[in-house]
């Protein structure tokens, strides 16, 4: 059945208007990355879908498709904590889940941060921007991703690398400048054996998310409705959050008061002057070096907001990995790890292996 065929059955308008089934899913992500059909027909199949609704079957589909093509690092790995916060990035927020991932590698996690650079529409700033700025580099080899993780216990490598038919996308995403359910579905292109931590935007997709992982075989993941649909907790409020955990789904509120972190305002990173048109955040090269500035004085030991955050989000990664109990035991080992060194530590090896 062609992409056309399905498109049917999800337009708009329509009388017949009816989910798709996995199988179905399943042919419309092999049509989507395969290059033969056309730009239009691809981004009218997403709109469709966002103006349906996705259900958990079809994302469970999507992602599944993706997956058997995908070169995907640390399979085999035992103990793989695995962060997907959005690609399209963070226009204001700063992407602090490089501190965050470093930190919890130096509490004895393995992380992996799945991302990518100005992906469009939004091109906003995202791990590899840190990186960027801290005169590092994500990697595109999913090998050397996993060498690094087991070397370092951190690594961030591109899922264009891993999965390179997503780059025939990208201009279909530019075109249709709207968030459609392949955002999420990019989320879940991710091995099995992983425990996830993914970011999430309000309403119903924190769930739609979670059940997808379970649905894909994942023991023990989270998704977390954090920052711009990231992966860092707010610290004015409580984030919703629901993980999965043997197979359990726990809803889960995280307050920052808990932990004695709370604060009457967010992490922010300096104001700029507005990028040009076609242009987004993650091309703007100040506020690249400011994100990466923050992340450099979390590691110093720099107290404030940035701080903060990134413990709360390292305790969720630390939860995750089964490397804690509770949020708040892993606050405390995110707390050890950064001020003993360790995080800093995992990054300067990190660069002696880019070098």
């Amino acid at each position: 059945m062609s992409l056309r065929d399905l498109l049917k059955h999800i337009a708009p308008g329509r009388n017949d208007v009816r989910h798709l089934t996995f199988d179905e899913c399943r042919e419309a992500m092999d049509a989507c990355l395969s290059g033969g059909e056309s730009e239009v027909t691809v981004g009218a199949f997403w709109v469709a879908l966002r103006a349906k609704g996705t259900t958990v079957e079809e994302l469970r589909g999507f992602a599944s498709a993706a997956r058997e093509r995908a070169n995907l690092p640390g399979e085999k790995a035992q103990g793989l904590v695995w962060i997907s916060p959005p690609l399209g990035g963070y226009e204001s927020a700063p992407p602090l889940e490089v501190a965050a991932g470093l930190v919890a590698a130096g509490a004895g996690a393995r992380v992996l941060i799945s991302c990518d650079r100005c992906v469009p529409p939004k091109r906003g700033l995202t791990a590899s921007s840190v990186l960027e700025g801290l005169g590092l580099s994500m990697t595109w080899d999913p090998a050397e991703a996993e060498s690094w993780v087991e070397q370092t216990r951190f690594a961030v490598c591109s899922v264009s690398g891993m999965l390179p038919e997503l780059l025939e996308l990208r201009r279909v995403r530019d075109e249709i400048a709207v968030r459609t359910p392949l955002s999420t579905v990019e989320k879940l292109i991710c091995p099995p054996s992983a425990a996830v931590v993914a970011g999430a935007q309000s309403g119903p997709v924190l769930g739609m998310a979670v059940e997808g992982l379970q649905e894909l075989g994942h023991q023990n993941a989270l998704a977390v409705q954090g920052m711009e649909g990231g992966v860092i907790p707010s610290l004015r409020r409580k984030t919703r959050a629901i993980e999965l955990s043997e197979g359990y789904l726990i809803s889960v509120h995280v307050e920052p008061e808990d932990f004695g972190l709370e604060s009457e305002g967010e992490p922010e990173l300096p104001l700029f002057s507005p990028p040009p048109e076609g242009k987004g955040q993650g091309d703007n090269e100040a506020l690249v070096r400011a994100a990466a500035e923050m992340t450099a004085l979390v590691l110093a030991g720099e107290p404030g907001e940035a701080r903060s955050a990134t413990l709360i989000a390292a305790a969720l990664i630390l939860k995750v990995a089964g490397r804690c109990m509770t949020l708040a035991e892993g606050v405390d080992a995110a707390t050890i790890s950064l001020d003993n060194g360790r995080a800093r530590q995992a990054l300067e090896q990190l660069r002696d292996l880019s070098q």
